[in-house]
């Protein structure tokens, strides 16, 4: 047993204790009054925290807060002198029946008592299309809610519920579409996520690409989406464009050299790669005196480079750090 769980078991032990000798010096009756009391005055310390929040925050619900504070003391007052115990009774069943009032409130949020007490059809056949798809959603038909958000004008909520609903290549149609209304990326990409579940690949790879426009490091997915999907020219100008893109980042941290080296090997520009895998090298060996570590990366680009002497030398050093490690 943990250090935690006998504390807690401790704990417990010592409660039922202390309440075995109050029952047995004061009775059963005095037992009840006084968790009740100790129960009440924390409901009205409470209340009357929350009061002064409130008060100071000018909200309606100050009128709330007082209604709790004002009840919990005079309960608090009942647990001592139990002059009406009913009276303690009847506070404690409204305070239950208000919080079951407000579960059930925020169960259904954004929506009207008038609306919380009619059916989800009832609403959508008026034409409360938003208030029909809380309802739906609520009962797990995300079809039915999403065709409602449609109707209210409200994409985003239809696409979260086509999503829910599995409905990958419909709710991949609403963000292309709120992507073009809006002229924000971030729809391209969850377009292009969709469009992949759904298996259309095609699709995927427009929408990657678009979104590659403005995010560039994401022109290699968009280059082996173009492979996925066998169309070998698009394929090859996002490989182009993924190729501009690493450059760019390898002339200010070396690292990318790695990729600009594969990228030309994918192309077929071996005397480049051969360029660029020596300027990994470079970097590596660079790294590789302050962490050894990195001569591991050193080997790797002297074999790509058929430099086996220089391999082999930077896995010895890498094998004796690993050794001393």
């Amino acid at each position: 047993m943990d250090r935690l769980t006998a504390g807690i078991v401790a704990l417990v032990i010592g409660v039922l204790v202390l309440c075995g000798a109050i029952v047995y010096y004061f009775g059963w009756l005095f037992l009840i009054r006084l968790i009740l009391g100790l129960a009440f005055l924390c409901a009205t310390v409470l209340f009357a925290v929350l009061l002064g929040i409130l008060v100071y925050a000018k909200s309606k619900y100050a009128v709330l807060s007082l209604l709790g504070f004002l009840s919990s003391a005079y309960a608090l007052y009942q647990c001592y002198t139990w002059s009406n115990p009913m009276h303690i009774v009847y506070i404690i069943v409204i305070y239950a029946l208000a919080l079951a009032f407000g579960l059930w409130y925020i169960s259904e949020p954004d929506l009207s008592i008038f609306e919380r007490l009619r059916s989800a059809r009832a609403l959508e056949s008026s034409g409360n299309y938003k208030a029909a798809a809380r309802k739906y959603e609520k009962k797990g038909d995300y079809v039915k809610a999403g065709e409602c958000y449609l109707k209210a004008g409200m994409l985003e909520s239809a696409a979260w519920c086509y999503e829910r609903a599995e409905k990958y290549e419909k709710s991949a149609e609403l963000y292309e579409k709120l992507a073009k209304e809006k002229g924000d990326s971030y729809y391209w990409k969850e377009a292009y996520e969709f469009y992949k579940k759904a298996g259309n690949i095609r699709k995927a790879g427009e929408c990657l690409e678009k979104y590659a426009e403005e995010e560039p490091w994401y022109w290699e997915d968009v280059a082996k989406l173009w492979e996925e999907a066998g169309d070998k020219d698009r394929a090859l100008k996002a490989w182009r464009k993924a190729l501009e893109y690493y450059k760019k980042e390898a002339e200010e941290e070396g690292v990318f050299w790695e990729d600009v080296a594969k990228i030309y090997e994918k192309l077929g520009e071996n005397d480049k790669a051969k360029e660029a895998w020596l300027k990994y090298a470079k970097y590596c060996e660079k790294e590789a005196e302050n962490d050894p570590a990195w001569w591991k990366h050193v080997a790797e680009a002297y074999e790509k480079l058929g430099d086996k002497e220089k391999a082999e030398e930077a896995k010895r050093k890498y094998e004796e750090w690993r050794k001393r490690k």
